[in-house]
């Protein structure tokens, strides 16, 4: 299978627009050789992308899927033009963070901007990623510190625990574990379809939130694996599950979405991951921002 970077931004044009004449024009081309390239795309993938039936024309599921993770990589693809167009503008050193997007609902933010403010002298870069890409991203230089949920286990990276962030249940809005008011066990929880993230690769959040029933000898009633946190939120408040989250994801506020504080005591670090050996200035730092 091979797809360029040039056809998911032709799809995108036409996904968004709902129309190949209006996604030609925003795309300042013909539309004839533009609906031969998206349909060059379906034979490459061997589905069907868009409803031509409909009026305006719909994506499929298929489409739909395609939209969703075609977005992340052309956004990646743009950031890293960004990143290097900035990295070679500027005659300065670079600091590269490294985190997963749970990690961003708490103080992080807030710890960032201040260590902008105090190293004025230093490009200060973020960069999602997840946590086996955070560790070889470490070995190789590529970033300088990370951020993440859980440990992985390798002779040349640290991880110090932050803190223990308490986990709660997100469940659909109006659900009866929520309109009782009070707490929820995971007992309660496991009679729920439960929604994990990400589901590859592993290990990953995915694995501590398994662990939490595992160490019970509980087994969720069905267990349904995702790519991201924002797409697990999705299928919980359309009623396909339950899904724990760190507490602090609740800054993240949706009218279709409840939370409820689980009965046991079950947390997931906040940690920061580094290279060992000395530590760089930028990052003592950052490390004393979180004193």
């Amino acid at each position: 299978m091979a797809i360029d970077i040039r056809q998911l931004r032709y799809f995108l044009a036409v996904a968004a627009e709902r129309s190949f004449t209006q996604g030609a024009r925003r795309l300042n081309m013909a539309q004839a050789p533009l609906s031969k390239r998206i349909q060059e795309l379906e034979e490459e993938l061997s589905v069907q992308l868009f409803d031509r039936e409909s009026r305006p024309i719909a994506l499929t599921a298929a489409g739909r899927l395609l939209q969703e993770e075609a977005l992340r990589v052309v956004r990646g693809l743009d950031q890293l033009q960004a990143t290097m167009r900035r990295f070679i503008a500027a005659e300065r050193p670079r600091f590269v963070i490294g985190l997963v997007p749970s990690t961003l609902y708490g103080r992080l933010p807030e710890i960032i901007a201040r260590l902008r403010k105090e190293t004025s002298g230093v490009d200060i870069v973020l960069a999602e990623m997840d946590s086996l890409d955070q560790v070889a991203a470490l070995k190789d230089g590529r970033i300088d510190v990370g951020f993440d949920r859980i440990i992985v286990d390798d002779p040349w990276v640290v991880h110090m625990v932050l803190r223990e962030e308490p986990i709660v249940a997100a469940l659909p809005y109006g659900h009866e574990f929520l309109v009782r008011g009070g707490g929820v066990s995971l007992g309660e929880i496991a009679t729920l379809p439960l929604i994990v993230y990400p589901g590859t690769p592993r290990p990953s959040y995915a694995d501590l939130t398994l662990s939490f029933f595992q160490n019970r000898d509980l087994m969720p009633a069905g267990i349904i694996e995702v790519r991201e946190l924002q797409t697990a939120l999705v299928m919980v408040a359309s009623g396909a599950g339950a899904c724990l989250i760190p507490e602090s994801v609740q800054r993240l506020a949706r009218s279709d979405i409840g939370y409820a504080v689980m009965e046991e005591t079950v947390t997931a670090p906040f940690l920061l991951r580094r290279r060992i050996g000395e530590i760089p200035d930028t990052l003592q730092k950052l490390m004393r921002l979180y004193d």
